[in-house]
């Protein structure tokens, strides 16, 4: 994630501002730049960044329920920005505590967005093309996961369903413990079910599918069969050899969704690093692997190996540092050749994809 800075008065601001704690300027962030705007009112209604040109209106999820800090371009005729035009399903925001629950979950879902647009990647809504993505967030008809009733989350055709108890953190940390999950966030939520859409826009049916199945195994093998057979028996004694997470094991498809999500953990974590200008010079030992500045754009960064080179010693430190604070590794993964092969092939079709977008730089 970038930092930014309020072209007001220069305090750096977050992605999720929207006023500076300064100067109080109203802030939007202008997704055909991925830029957070100080904005100036106009006499027509719409918002002016300070020195542009170009004006914008509010993303209408920011007046009607402030879950948005979006822009739209005063000249397009949608009222919802490019993020929150995903949405099929929100919760029912009548019911106690959904509209907190939904606001944690549109802070996330943004952060993906960020990063699809970043590599340069397809990011249409279904309302506009059959084949674009979608968000359905719904809430469990029975009082918990483990009822009859439950909203399982998933990706069905580029539809994407979310159980919005995961936006709570005492259920997802139940969750994450009686499932054995060393890691499990809503962001991580988002990138694995994105992944399994990418699949179909970038992977399936194209150049690149014989390559991800000599990585990944086999995508036509029964998939209902293997979720059942992972479920019975678990994953194989030696998946932490040839898979990101054991869930991982289980098909084709959720390797390779397992993979794209670590790979945007990877790329955004990365840049987030660059962007304090942090670099890991630690006083003992001699590995000269363990020493780096992370001044790179991983976004754009042609060779994954420069991002690894990067990423490695930066998980070393952020691991020492919550161990300082009392709390688990923030990065409990290991990272073998296979995985890595895997992870390669991720960025190199990514890459692809961005170099063929009309207007990639």
């Amino acid at each position: 994630m970038r930092l930014f800075a309020c072209q007001s008065c220069s305090q750096m601001v977050y992605f999720d501002n929207v006023s500076c704690t300064r100067c109080d300027a109203v802030l939007g962030f202008a997704p055909d730049d991925l830029q957070i705007r100080a904005l100036a009112p106009l006499d027509d209604g719409t918002w002016q960044p300070q020195g542009g040109s170009k004006t914008y209106r509010h993303c209408a999820n920011r007046g009607r329920h402030q879950v948005c800090n979006w822009l739209v371009p005063a000249d397009e005729p949608e009222t919802f920005c490019i993020a929150c035009r995903l949405n099929q399903t929100i919760p029912d925001l009548d019911v106690a505590g959904n509209a907190l629950l939904w606001q944690r979950l549109e802070t996330e879902k943004r952060r993906l967005v960020y990063s699809l647009l970043r590599f340069g990647l397809p990011v249409v809504s279904k309302h506009a093309d059959p084949a674009g993505l979608a968000f359905d967030f719904l809430a469990d008809t029975a009082p918990s996961f483990n009822e009859t009733g439950r909203v399982l989350t998933g990706h069905a055709s580029g539809l994407i369903t979310l159980n919005i108890a995961e936006a709570d953190p005492v259920v997802r940390e139940k969750m994450r413990s009686e499932m054995a999950e060393p890691y499990r966030t809503i962001l991580g939520h988002f990138r694995h079910e994105s992944g399994h859409y990418y699949w179909d826009r970038l992977v399936q049916g194209s150049p690149w599918l014989e390559q991800v199945r000599a990585l990944f195994g086999d995508d036509t093998e029964d998939y209902a069969q293997a979720l059942q057979r992972h479920y019975e028996a678990g994953p194989g004694p030696d998946w932490h050899e040839h898979f990101i997470s054991a869930y991982a094991s289980t098909h084709a498809w959720e390797d390779w969704a397992e993979s794209w999500a670590h790979y945007l953990h990877i790329v955004d974590t990365t840049e987030t690093a660059a962007e304090f200008g942090l670099s890991v010079r630690p006083r003992v030992g001699t590995s000269a692997d363990l020493y780096v500045d992370t001044g790179i754009d991983p976004y754009r960064e042609a060779d994954f190996r420069v991002i690894l080179a990067h990423w490695l010693p930066l998980t070393y430190a952020l691991n020492s540092l919550n161990r300082s604070m009392g709390h688990d590794h923030v990065y409990p993964f290991v990272l073998p050749g296979p995985v890595i092969e895997k992870l390669d092939l991720v960025h190199r079709i990514v890459q692809s994809a961005r170099a063929a977008a009309p207007g990639a730089a």
